[in-house]
């Protein structure tokens, strides 16, 4: 009897170790950054702690792919309140107050959800953090909306990709970009 119960025990242990050193899948949505001016993400002699020292803004987000699906008007429905990427809400933090396509925003972490159109859409700065999805989106905790055209991509984009570029000489004048399938956004910001 004894020996019966100290083979299950040992079985029992021998199983949730077996498990816990088992790790989960690589998301298929894989998350990723874009900052500006976007060669703070490549000079590694920048200590993260110093990030607003030498970065005006930060998009946070999860790269969903196409995967020979159609993207906008499909899968992304037409006037319906979007994420901007998958998993996560997408956040935007900006180091300095900015300014978005000529209205003024406060520097600070906001999520960022777009209305997609076939010929516009229209960009939402919220101040509810840290949301799944849109499915929690509160519009009466809106900061800022913006719209602005749809243009169409070069060449399809498989992964959902935010940017940004510098606007012209002044690297306080920048534009932010995105594109997934054949859809391109621009919005201007300046810092």
């Amino acid at each position: 009897m004894k020996i019966s119960a100290l083979l299950t025990t040992l079985l029992v242990c021998f199983t949730l170790a077996t498990n816990a050193q088992k790790l989960r899948d690589i998301d298929k949505s894989p998350m990723d950054m874009a900052y500006y001016p976007d060669d703070f993400a490549h000079d590694r002699k920048f200590a993260p702690a110093k990030v607003g020292d030498k970065v005006f803004a930060r998009v946070t987000y999860s790269r969903p792919a196409k995967k020979d699906r159609e993207t906008f008007g499909k899968l992304i429905p037409y006037g319906k309140v979007w994420r901007v990427g998958a998993n996560e809400a997408t956040e935007v933090k900006f180091f300095t107050d900015a300014t978005v396509q000529g209205k003024k925003i406060k520097a600070g972490v906001y999520s960022f959800y777009a209305i997609p159109n076939e010929n516009e859409w229209t960009l939402i700065f919220n101040t509810d953090l840290d949301q799944w999805g849109a499915y929690s989106y509160n519009e009466k905790l809106d900061v800022l909306r913006v719209t602005v055209p749809v243009k169409k991509a070069e060449e399809s984009v498989e992964n959902l990709s935010i940017q940004f570029k510098k606007a012209n000489y002044n690297v306080k004048d920048s534009v932010m970009m995105i594109a997934w399938d054949k859809a391109l956004v621009e919005v201007p910001v300046t810092f």
